[in-house]
């Protein structure tokens, strides 16, 4: 079966998140043992269409696995969703020699890799979301990074927030999903969370806890909102009007998905770089590497994109009890 698979290519696709040049490292270096080739497409599935490919050795992937961003570049790809974008990508891989893929992405991206598996490229997805959105996978490449990032950022606002006894609204990114809102919700004591899949959009509530906090002695009140909810300026605007208190926003934006690598994020885009490697190389195709319960695996990539994901009531629990 390994001598099915003689050239592997490697993209990222959708956002960037750090950890994505990790992945790539392992992947290369790891396919290089196996005796396999390497070749990587640069901006994703554009770059595909576009021939943007490069050979890849051990030294092509020297001195990247500290670095945020993707070495690859990436980008969207409206081409790529269409019928006759996905044949001529498939036909491309077949020009240069690539007979496995792997694709570095969310779940729009593993839906391009499924479609190119259909026409008869061998295709391995590998989670890079810092959204923790991906329902096969407890962690995805990017997750650890980006909240540590927010939280650090989150704790500069709240010193501020204190001195100038102010409401802050601190917006930070997750598309639809709550995960990093959650978990910055908790790591830095905010007395708000809002949560795409728990907002009622009952601002008086919100308001109503403002005042009773600040009846208490409360000098502050942090708020952490969601992307998927945002509206964060006019948010503040209308607390401000009916609280008295002075309430500004903050949104932290793409400061999230850049930056160094946590160690985490770093280990773990190796150990699924390296995974997705070796199933390729056994000749398997149209499966998503994942870390379920404690341990990396691999699953069909259409069932993992039937899976649904949605916030722990435990721990949405466990934060609406710590806020008080």
């Amino acid at each position: 079966m390994a001598n099915q698979i003689k050239t592997i290519g490697v993209l990222t696709s959708g956002g960037d998140a750090p950890g994505m040049n990790a992945a790539i490292r392992s992947v290369v270096r790891k396919a290089l043992a196996n005796g396999v080739s390497v070749k990587g497409i640069k901006k994703g599935y554009q770059g595909l269409l576009n021939e943007e490919i490069i050979d890849m050795d051990r030294h092509s992937v020297s001195d990247i696995i500290q670095r945020g961003g993707t070495i690859l570049g990436t980008a969207r790809c409206s081409e790529f969703r269409t019928e006759e974008g996905q044949a001529k990508g498939a036909e491309i891989c077949r020009k240069h020699g690539i007979d496995g893929l792997v694709v570095i992405g969310g779940d729009g991206s593993y839906r391009g890799a499924q479609q190119i598996a259909r026409h008869g490229i061998n295709t391995v997805g590998l989670p890079g979301t810092i959204d923790l959105d991906i329902a096969c996978t407890d962690y995805t490449i990017g997750f650890d990074t980006a909240v540590n990032t927010a939280m650090s950022a989150i704790d500069k606002v709240r010193d501020t927030s204190s001195s100038h006894e102010r409401c802050s609204i601190i917006e930070v990114m997750g598309r639809n999903a709550g995960y990093i809102a959650l978990w910055c919700g908790v790591a830095n004591g905010a007395e708000d969370i809002l949560l795409p899949e728990k907002y009622d959009y009952n601002e008086q509530s919100i308001i109503n806890n403002i005042i009773a906090n600040r009846k208490r002695g409360k000098t502050h009140h942090i708020i952490i909102n969601a992307e998927g909810i945002g509206h964060s300026t006019s948010m503040a605007r209308r607390i401000e009007a009916a609280t008295g208190i002075e309430t500004r926003a903050t949104i932290l934006g793409y400061m999230q998905r850049g930056g160094n690598p946590t160690c985490k994020d770093r280990f773990y885009a190796s150990v699924m770089g390296a995974y997705a490697a070796d199933i390729l190389c056994q000749g398997k195709s149209n499966r998503v590497v994942g870390y379920k319960n404690g341990e990396f695996r691999d699953f069909d990539i259409e069932e993992a994109l039937a899976m649904k994901k949605d916030i722990s009531e435990y721990q949405y629990e466990v934060s609406r009890v710590l806020a008080q």
